[in-house]
């Protein structure tokens, strides 16, 4: 789930065999789709044409737009941000939230959620002392799977934010009120509990919870169902890309016409023994166990694996024709976004860079912004050794002068908050926001031995004041999902 498609450390996580056939050699996993296989003959019988073309299109390099198109003018279109919602390990708080990365404070810890004296990874960025008071009933607070408690605390929170707390919410028309929060693994200890419980006790045994607070879409629903919104809802899960995703679908929504405003964000909470211990078979995670606020180490040439973390972004995304005329406080806005596939790999980026520099050409397109214009990318970043890189080499292949381009990665704040996984492109857009309110940009901190190859200002280790023009969020996802978004300043 985390880096490019990312992660595995070693890069693979089926085993590789060789098979050979008339026509060469094919890489085969376990039956499953070769990575890469050398293209098969005419004489075979095989029409390579499609393979052919295939090939091509692999080794084409994105070309930077000769002229983007003009931005959307129309205020039914253009999508503002009016209210944002946090859960992380720093509170719930957004602007402590944002100060906390400004100092480049460390929210890692040893986990005491679970034994994890075994384990080969025992620290995560794990939300202690949160609370839900005010914002759901206790009832329902006891049975919730904690991906869920976390979904409606920020959800409810940006509700707040944007001034649509429920008095005002009764005389709104909530047919145009939609909700998309996605998350990666859903509500995964209400799952592990769930098959516990069959093991040891039989069926007769599982909660009656177990289904509806282990899938994925319920993140949605809850906060529907709590806040009584009837516009588009459902849920996306692309990994790490999810909350990116869920953005891109929820502002074409508002610029259709589904809706006025949209409930858009990811949220998470794998930090158990499953998904930790999942995320260390797949070779995936930092194992500084001596030192673990020092672990995540962005393009660190001694970097070996996120830190994996959790909580809720959530982003109140509105027409501005609507927020305009309910005298909404409008924070930024959002310029449009791109996503595409690497069809590649379950877990390793393209080498080439093809499928995420494709990706943010499409963002800048959709955007109306030319390549010139953006100043700050706020990278997927997470510490891995083939995803750093493989996103670097997909950013020069778009930007080709980045002497004014800041690039750091809120996932790069790993180290102090940890890879929020399906949550992680919520935390990184109110990160974006608070950049482009607040003039700072947050540091990528433990860079003590910066990759040769990166020469674009990762904001190491200190804060720097930086003035936004545009703003580019990046996340992938395994099996290779890109999405990237766009952010500005609201300009009327």
């Amino acid at each position: 789930m985390a880096s490019i498609a990312t992660t595995c450390s070693s890069g693979l996580i089926l085993r590789r065999k060789e098979s050979t056939t008339n026509a060469g050699s094919m890489l085969q996993f376990n039956g499953l789709r070769a990575i890469e296989s050398n293209q098969i003959t005419a004489s075979s019988g095989f029409n390579p044409s499609w393979s052919a073309s295939t090939s091509a299109s692999k080794s084409r390099s994105i070309k930077a737009m000769a002229s983007a198109p003009k931005r959307e003018t129309d205020p039914k279109k253009r999508v503002v941000i009016t209210g944002m919602g946090v859960v992380s390990v720093f509170g719930n708080d957004v602007d402590t939230f944002y100060d906390k990365l400004l100092e480049g404070q460390s929210g890692i810890t040893l986990i005491d959620r679970f034994d994890s004296s075994t384990f080969t990874t025992r620290f995560a960025g794990q939300i202690r002392d949160f609370s839900s008071v005010g914002y759901i009933d206790g009832k329902n607070d006891r049975r919730l799977d904690d991906c869920w408690r976390y979904c409606l605390v920020a959800g409810k929170k940006a509700l707040e934010d944007a001034n649509l707390g429920p008095e005002i919410l009764k005389s709104m028309d909530k047919t145009k009120i939609g909700v998309l929060v996605g998350s990666g693994m859903g509500g995964l200890s209400a799952f592990s509990t769930g098959v516990e419980s069959l093991i040891q006790k039989g069926f007769k045994k599982i909660s009656p919870f177990f289904i509806p607070y282990s899938i994925t879409n319920m993140g949605s629903a809850l906060l529907a169902i709590d806040t009584g919104l009837m516009g588009p809802n459902y849920s996306i899960s692309t990994a790490c890309a999810t909350a990116n995703y869920c953005f891109f679908s929820a502002a074409n929504h508002i610029r259709r016409g589904d809706a006025d405003i949209m409930v858009a964000g990811g949220t998470e909470a794998a930090i158990n023994a499953t998904g930790v211990g999942g995320f260390i078979a797949c070779r995936a995670l930092s194992q500084r166990n001596d030192e673990p606020h020092r672990a995540s180490r962005p393009w660190d040439q001694n970097r070996d694996g996120f830190v994996i973390g959790e909580g809720s972004g959530v982003l109140i995304m509105e027409s501005l024709e609507h927020a305009i005329k309910r005298g909404a406080n409008i924070l930024g806005e959002y310029l449009g976004g791109g996503i595409t596939c690497d069809a590649h790999h379950m877990t390793d980026p393209r080498k080439d860079g093809l499928g995420v520099s494709s990706c943010i050409t499409k963002c800048l397109e959709d955007s109306g912004v030319s390549p010139e214009e953006v100043n700050y990318v706020n990278c997927h970043a997470t510490s891995t050794l083939a995803g750093d890189l493989a996103e670097v080499n997909a950013i020069k292949k778009v930007f080709k002068d980045t002497s004014e381009i800041k690039m750091n990665g809120t996932k790069a704040r790993n180290s102090m908050i940890g890879h929020g996984l399906g949550a992680a492109g919520g935390l990184e857009a109110i990160a974006c926001i608070k950049a482009i309110n607040t003039g700072w940009l947050h540091p990528t901190i433990n860079q003590d031995n910066l990759e040769p190859l990166v020469d674009i200002d990762t904001v190491p280790n200190v804060k720097k004041q930086h003035e936004v023009n545009v703003a580019i969020s990046n996340s992938f996802g395994f099996g290779g999902h890109n999405s990237v978004v766009a952010f500005a300043p609201f300009k009327p």
